[in-house]
C-alpha cells in the first residue's frame, strides 16, 4: 500500500488537509497581466449592461460586488467597476501551473476548480513535520512562480481546513487543531457553513438553528428528520467531525456550458443557433475527459431573470454531440412557445462514467 492509500483509508490515523484556495484569481491575473488595472475595482465576465459577474477584485468586493451577481447591479453598487472579459485559456494553464506546486508534496490532491483544492499531505513527499510549514511553502512558491497570492487553510479534516482558509483570506493562513475545532464551530452561524446554502440557512433559522453550537444540541433523529440526507453531515460537522477522504482524480458529477445573449430571444430558431456551441462545449469536455453521461438538462434564465430548468434521462451514455443536440432541442422544443425572452441558455450532462463504464450498453426488452 502506498502512503497515499494509507494515509486516506486510515480511520484511526489524525489526518493533515490543506483547502488552498487563491485570492479572487480570475482578476488578479488580469491585474497581473494589466498594470493599469491594479489597485482599482475589476470585474471579470458581462459588462455594464448585460451578463453577470465571474470574479471581482478585493477592489471591487469593498463595495459588495459578488461573483454571479448581474453586471447591472454590480456597476450599480460600484460606478467605477472596470469590466474585463474572461480569458479562460490563460486561467486553465495557471491552475496546471499551481497543481504541479502541489504535485511536489503529495498525490493526493482533490482539485474543486481551477483555483482551488484539498490536499492531504499527512504524510507528504517533502518530509516537512508540520502541515502549516507545507502550506506556507506552497503559498511562496506560488507567489514565486505566478505572481499570485493564496491562502490556506490547515486542520485534520475538510470540512474545518475549508472554513480556516476562509479565515486569513486574502494572502493568509490559518490552523484549526483538533482541541479547537468543536469550539470553533460552535460559534459560527449556519451561513457560514461550507454546504449550507441560503435556502437551508434561512430553513435552519425558522427551527431555532442561528449558530454550530445550535445544531450540536440537536439529536442526531431530529437533524435527519428535518434535513433527510444531509442532516447526519449537519449534525456531525457541528462537532469539528467530517471523516471525508480526500480524494484524488475527483470525478465530475456534471460538465455544462451557458452564455448569456446581447439581445432578449424568444424564437426557437434564433435559440438554437445560440444553443449549438454550447452543446459543441460540452462534447469537447466530454471527449477530453473520456466520460459521458445520461441526463441532459436545459437551463432557461428569462429576461425577468426567473430561470427554469427541464432534464430528460436516458437509458444508456448519450453517444455522440448529435444524440446531444437533439435532446436538448428537444428540451427547448417542448417549452415554445415561451411565456417570456430570453437571456441566458444552458446546457449541462450528468449522471457521468468514465472509461469503460461509459461506453454504450446493449439493453433488451423481455
Amino acid at each position: 500500500m502506498s502512503y497515499s492509500d494509507a494515509a486516506a483509508d486510515d480511520p484511526t490515523r489524525v489526518r493533515k488537509i490543506l483547502h488552498i484556495d487563491m485570492d479572487a484569481f480570475y482578476a488578479s491575473v488580469e491585474q497581473r497581466d494589466n498594470p493599469e488595472l491594479r489597485g482599482k475595482p475589476v470585474a471579470v465576465g458581462g459588462s455594464a449592461e448585460r451578463g453577470v459577474v465571474a470574479a471581482a477584485s478585493y477592489e471591487a468586493r469593498k463595495f459588495g460586488v459578488r461573483s454571479a451577481m448581474p453586471s447591472v447591479t454590480a456597476k450599480r453598487q460600484c460606478p467605477d467597476l472596470i469590466f474585463v472579459k474572461p480569458r479562460f485559456e490563460v486561467y486553465k494553464a495557471i491552475s496546471r501551473q499551481i497543481r504541479e506546486i502541489f504535485a511536489e508534496h503529495t498525490d493526493i490532491i482533490e482539485p474543486l476548480s481551477l483555483d482551488e483544492a484539498y490536499l492531504d499531505v499527512t504524510e507528504n513527499l517533502q518530509g516537512i513535520p508540520l502541515a502549516r510549514d507545507v502550506a506556507l511553502r506552497i503559498r511562496e512558491k506560488i507567489k514565486a512562480e505566478t505572481g499570485l497570492n493564496a491562502s490556506a487553510g490547515i486542520s485534520y479534516n475538510k470540512f474545518l481546513a475549508k472554513l480556516a482558509s476562509d479565515h486569513r483570506k486574502p494572502n493568509g493562513q490559518f490552523v484549526i487543531s483538533p482541541e479547537m475545532g468543536p469550539a470553533f464551530v460552535e460559534t459560527l452561524p449556519v451561513g457560514k457553513f461550507h454546504g449550507i446554502g441560503p435556502a437551508t440557512s434561512a430553513k435552519m433559522n425558522a427551527l431555532g438553528l442561528f449558530t454550530g453550537l445550535d445544531i450540536r444540541n440537536q439529536t442526531l433523529e431530529f437533524m435527519n428528520a428535518n434535513f433527510g440526507k444531509s442532516g447526519a453531515y449537519y449534525y456531525w460537522i457541528s462537532r469539528g467531525v467530517d471523516e471525508r477522504p480526500v480524494r484524488a482524480n475527483r470525478i465530475r458529477k456534471s460538465i455544462g456550458a451557458e452564455t448569456t445573449f446581447s439581445t432578449d430571444l424568444a424564437e426557437f430558431d434564433a435559440l438554437v443557433v445560440e444553443l449549438r456551441p454550447l452543446v459543441d462545449k460540452v462534447w469537447r469536455h466530454c471527449e477530453a475527459s473520456g466520460s459521458r453521461g445520461r441526463t441532459v438538462t436545459l437551463k432557461i434564465k428569462f429576461a425577468d431573470f426567473e430561470i427554469i430548468t427541464r432534464s430528460r434521462s436516458v437509458a444508456a451514455p448519450v453517444p455522440g454531440r448529435d444524440e446531444l443536440e437533439r435532446l436538448a432541442c428537444g428540451l427547448l422544443e417542448a417549452e415554445m412557445p415561451l411565456p417570456k425572452r430570453v437571456r441566458l441558455l444552458g446546457v449541462s450532462l450528468s449522471s457521468l462514467q468514465v472509461g469503460d463504464d461509459a461506453a454504450p450498453q446493449l439493453t433488451f426488452e423481455i
